[in-house]
């Protein structure tokens, strides 16, 4: 005999993409005739937790390879209307719209609402425009030695401050020293979970949907 049973239900062995086990449109079983095939295999997903950086290399097919991130704890993110981008600590993961779950454990994925550190946003802000970001400062916090300048330095700076103008929403979150971020790379695949500062009406938007959540 062949060695291929049609009556097979279940075939043994790791995670597979293959459609040969599907029914056909009007409703019929297909019989099984060849095993599986490398090109179809899947791989188990990565999960990838916050943590020290521990990525690791997967052969794909090609030749190529993927970067499974088991664990990370920065990323590259970009503050859009401003134009500038920061490498910052990753907090939390605080929604995401697919799966409950996946905020519960923690687990980083593409499109996930996080929180990241505002210090390297801050600090540049207040470097270019020479204004405080964030308007609920602290009253015992030490003044920071003022820096030097140059005329020129202080002319440009100075120029500047007609455009340091910040979102209501986004001025109360670097009070606190977090920003809501969405991840933009796919961490399980790219070992990065870089993406971008949320703000304007995407802001407010899931700035409700945390809120929905929590009242639950």
């Amino acid at each position: 005999s062949s060695g291929i049973n049609a009556e097979w239900p279940l075939r043994p062995g790791g995670i597979s993409r293959d459609s040969v086990h599907k029914r056909r449109k009007t409703g019929g079983k297909r019989p099984i005739v060849r095993k599986k095939r490398k090109f179809e295999l899947g791989r188990p997903a990565a999960n990838t937790k916050m943590g020290t950086k521990r990525i690791r290399p997967v052969r794909t097919m090609g030749g190529n390879r993927k970067f499974r991130a088991l664990r990370l704890e920065t990323g590259n993110f970009a503050w859009g209307s401003e134009g500038v981008t920061r490498k910052t600590r990753i907090l939390d993961v605080v929604y995401n719209a697919s799966n409950n779950e996946l905020v519960r454990t923690k687990t980083l994925v593409k499109s996930c609402i996080i929180q990241v550190d505002s210090t390297p946003f801050r600090q540049w802000y207040e470097g270019h425009y020479g204004v405080t970001a964030g308007r609920k400062r602290k009253t015992d916090e030490k003044p920071e030695e003022e820096v030097s300048k140059s005329n020129h330095v202080e002319r440009k700076i100075e120029a500047r401050k007609s455009d340091a103008k910040i979102g209501a929403l986004l001025d109360d979150q670097f009070s606190t020293g977090r920003l809501y971020a969405v991840v933009g790379s796919r961490p399980g695949q790219s070992g990065r979970c870089d993406g971008y500062i949320l703000e304007g009406k995407e802001l407010e938007f899931y700035l409700k949907k945390i809120r929905m959540k929590k009242s639950k």
